[in-house]
C-alpha cells in the first residue's frame, strides 16, 4: 500500500517561509531535494490563514496593486488600507488559460425547472412585468428588479416571450419572431426590380422609409365630383355564412371589370383640361387613382417592388401612372410574412418535374394571380344582380356595350377632390374611387350605402410561406380573431390598401371574405368560409393606418415632381420601391419612356408569369 510522509522541514519563528542559507553572498534557501522546485508565494503574517490557499481567488483581485490600485476593495469586500497583498494573487500561482478552442465547452449550470407549471410555463415565467426571464421587471424567475442574466439587456427579456431576442440586446429575427430549424443557414433573399433602371435615367432622391414615416399632413374632408357606373345590391344570404360547416364553392363568372391607368381615364382628362377653380395663387393639381393612391400612402408597409411613373405637363399638372401588369394589377400574399413564400428553384431540363409541379402552386407569382382571380370573382358572386343601381352621372364610362360580349360587373366610379394645401402653396388631388355593391338605405328616402368588398384567402397552411397560419376548417370557427390576426401580421400592406381604397371612395361598409382552397394542391378551386363586416375607419384603427403620414408621402412625392429639373416644362419621372431595402428612389427618365421596345419586354415578362401559374379555371357555373 502506498505511503507518505512529510519531509523534516526546519523551524524558523523569526520570519515566515524557509530559512536562509547559511551560504554568505548566496540568496539561497536550506530546503529539502523534494522541495526544491515547488513554487513558493510570499504572504504576510497580518493577513487571514485561509488566504495561503485560495486558489480560485482573481490574481488581480485582492486589492493592491490588482483591484482598485493601493488601498482599494479587494474579492473578500474589505479595505486593505494600502498594505500589501500576498497569496493567491502573486503570480506564481496565477493560471492562464491557453488558446485551447478546440477543446471548448460550454457546461449547462443552469437550475431544474420547477414542476409547478401550467402549460409548460413555470410560475416565474408568468410573473407580470417589462423584462426578465419569465416578464419580471428585470430580474429572474423570481422576479427581482435588476436580478441576473434576465435583466433588461439579456437574450430573454421583453420581447423574447414572444419568439424575438432582447430589446435591447442582440439581433433576432425579423418581426420578433421565433428562430425556425436552419434558420442561420438559409440564404438571404434577393429580389428583382419591378422595372430595370436605364442607363439614362437619373437619381434624384433616395428616401428611406425611417424618413417617410415621420411625415405628417392633416387633410380635411372630400368633395365628390362626379360619380358613374352601375351597382348592384349586395346579397344579404352570404351573411348566413357564419360557420365552415356552411360553407359555398366559388363560381367563376365572366363579367368585365376595367382599371385603367390615370392618362387612360376620360374623365381625369377632361378635369385636367378644365382650368383651375379662381384662387389668389397658382394650383397645382395632381391626378391618381386609388390603387395608386393608397399603395402610395401604406409606402413604409411594402416589401416586394413596384413603381409609379409620374409624368408632369406644360400647365404643371401632375399624373400619377401604373404600367400594366404592375403591382397594382394584382393581389398580393403574405407579403409582410417573416418567411414570405419563395420562387421555385429546381427546375430540369424540360421546365420543371412532377415534384416542381406542385410546389409551383405557392410562389409568389401564382398565389399572386391566385388571390387576384378569388378577390375579383368573390365580388361578382355575393351581389343581387337583379336589383340595380345607377350613380347620378350615368353609366361605367370604360364599358361598350357594342363591343363586349360578356356583362359588366357591380363597380361604381366616384371622383373625388381632395385639398393637400398648406398656408404658402395650393395644392388639389383629384382621385378615382371605386365601390362593389350597395346596400338599400336605413330610412326611407334617406341614402344608400357604399359597399367595398375584399377577400382574404388561405392556399396550405403547412406550405412554405405560409407564415404560421392556422387551418382555417378547424379554426376559423373558434378562433377567428387569432386567424385575423395572423392575416394582419402577414398581410400588412394588403389589408392596410384595402382600408385606405374604402376610406378614400367614402364607402361606408367593408366586406370581408375567407376563401380557401377545396384541395390544397389544386389552385383552380375554392370555397367560401365565411364572411365579415368592418367599418372602414375602425379596421384602419385596429391595423394602426396612419392617414396623416400617406398624405405627407403624397405630398413630398408631389413636391419632388413639381421642383425637379427646374419646375418648368413637361418631364417625367419614375419613383421605384427598391426590391431588397427599405427605401424608395426617385428618377428622372426621357420623355419617350417607355419605349415600344420596353412594352414589348413587360409582355413577354406577363406571358412567362401567365405561363408558369396554375390553371385558375374551374366547373362551368351551375
Amino acid at each position: 500500500m502506498a505511503s507518505f510522509s512529510l519531509p523534516q522541514i526546519q523551524e524558523t519563528p523569526d520570519h515566515w517561509g524557509p530559512p536562509a542559507s547559511p551560504l554568505s553572498g548566496l540568496n539561497r534557501s536550506v530546503l529539502p531535494e523534494e522541495l526544491r522546485d515547488i513554487p513558493f508565494a510570499p504572504f504576510s503574517k497580518a493577513d487571514k490563514i485561509g488566504r495561503i490557499a485560495d486558489w480560485n481567488a482573481n490574481a488581480g483581485a485582492s486589492g493592491g496593486d490588482g483591484g482598485r490600485g493601493a488601498g482599494g476593495r479587494g474579492a473578500q469586500g474589505r479595505r486593505d488600507g494600502g498594505a500589501q497583498s500576498y497569496g493567491a494573487g502573486a503570480s506564481a500561482f496565477t493560471y492562464f488559460q491557453g488558446n485551447d478552442d478546440a477543446t471548448f465547452s460550454v457546461v449547462d449550470n443552469t437550475r431544474a425547472t420547477s414542476s409547478n407549471k401550467r402549460g409548460g410555463i413555470s410560475l416565474g415565467q408568468m410573473t407580470r412585468g417589462r423584462g426578465g426571464a419569465g416578464g419580471a421587471r428585470g430580474g429572474g424567475a423570481t422576479g427581482t428588479r435588476l436580478g441576473g442574466a434576465a435583466s433588461r439587456g439579456s437574450v430573454v427579456s421583453r420581447g423574447g416571450g414572444r419568439g424575438g431576442f432582447s430589446r435591447g440586446g442582440g439581433g433576432g429575427f425579423r418581426g420578433g419572431r421565433r428562430g425556425g430549424w436552419r434558420d442561420w443557414d438559409r440564404p438571404q433573399r434577393t429580389r428583382e426590380p419591378s422595372v430595370a433602371v436605364g442607363q439614362e435615367w437619373e437619381q434624384l432622391e433616395e428616401i428611406d422609409f425611417s424618413r417617410l414615416a415621420k411625415l405628417r399632413l392633416d387633410v380635411g374632408e372630400p368633395e365628390d365630383v362626379s360619380q358613374y357606373g352601375t351597382l348592384y345590391e349586395y346579397d344579404r344570404s352570404y351573411d348566413r355564412i357564419s360557420s365552415v360547416r356552411f360553407e359555398k364553392p366559388l363560381q367563376p363568372m365572366d363579367r368585365v371589370r376595367y382599371n385603367p391607368t390615370t392618362s387612360d381615364d376620360p374623365v381625369l382628362q377632361e378635369l385636367a383640361a378644365q382650368p383651375p377653380a379662381a384662387s389668389a395663387g397658382p394650383v397645382t393639381r395632381i391626378f391618381l387613382t386609388d390603387s395608386i393612391l393608397a399603395l402610395l400612402m401604406c409606402t413604409t408597409r411594402s416589401v416586394y417592388p413596384w413603381d409609379i411613373v409620374v409624368t408632369r405637363d406644360a400647365a404643371g399638372n401632375i399624373f400619377m401612372d401604373k404600367r400594366d401588369g404592375g403591382a397594382f394589377d394584382y393581389v398580393t400574399v403574405n407579403e409582410n410574412a417573416a418567411d414570405p413564400p419563395a420562387e421555385l428553384e429546381t427546375k430540369d431540363e424540360t421546365g420543371r418535374d412532377k415534384a416542381a409541379a406542385t410546389a409551383t402552386l405557392n410562389t409568389p407569382g401564382s398565389l399572386s394571380l391566385e388571390a387576384t382571380y378569388i378577390n375579383q370573382n368573390f365580388a361578382f358572386q355575393v351581389v343581387n344582380e337583379k336589383k340595380r343601381h345607377e350613380l347620378a352621372n350615368g353609366p361605367n364610362p370604360f364599358y361598350d356595350a357594342r363591343a363586349e360580349k360578356d356583362p359588366v360587373a357591380s363597380c361604381g366610379f366616384k371622383y373625388r377632390k381632395f385639398d393637400l394645401s398648406t398656408p404658402s402653396d395650393a395644392v388639389e388631388l383629384f382621385v378615382r374611387t371605386e365601390v362593389d355593391a350597395v346596400l338599400p338605405a336605413l330610412q326611407k328616402g334617406g341614402a344608400p350605402q357604399y359597399v367595398t368588398i375584399k377577400t382574404l384567402n388561405e392556399f396550405d397552411s403547412r406550405a412554405q410561406g405560409a407564415g404560421g397560419a392556422p387551418d382555417w376548417r378547424t379554426k376559423l370557427d373558434s378562433q377567428r380573431g387569432a386567424v385575423v390576426a395572423t392575416e394582419m401580421k402577414n398581410n400588412g400592406v394588403k389589408l392596410a390598401r384595402f382600408a385606405v381604397q374604402a376610406i378614400l371612395a367614402g364607402a361606408d361598409n367593408m366586406k370581408m371574405g375567407y376563401i380557401s382552397r377545396a384541395n390544397a394542391r389544386d389552385a383552380s378551386r375554392h370555397v367560401i368560409l365565411g364572411t365579415q363586416w368592418y367599418k372602414p375607419r375602425e379596421f384602419a384603427a385596429q391595423i394602426n393606418v396612419n392617414l396623416s403620414m400617406g398624405w405627407g408621402i403624397v405630398r413630398t412625392v408631389a413636391d419632388l415632381a413639381r421642383k425637379a429639373k427646374g419646375g418648368e416644362g413637361p418631364a417625367k419621372f419614375v419613383l421605384m420601391k427598391d426590391p431588397n431595402k427599405a427605401q424608395v428612389r426617385f428618377y428622372a427618365v426621357p420623355l419617350a419612356w417607355p419605349a415600344e421596345d420596353d412594352e414589348g419586354d413587360d409582355e413577354e415578362a406577363l406571358a412567362e408569369v401567365a405561363a408558369a401559374a396554375p390553371a385558375l379555371t374551374a366547373a362551368p357555373e351551375e
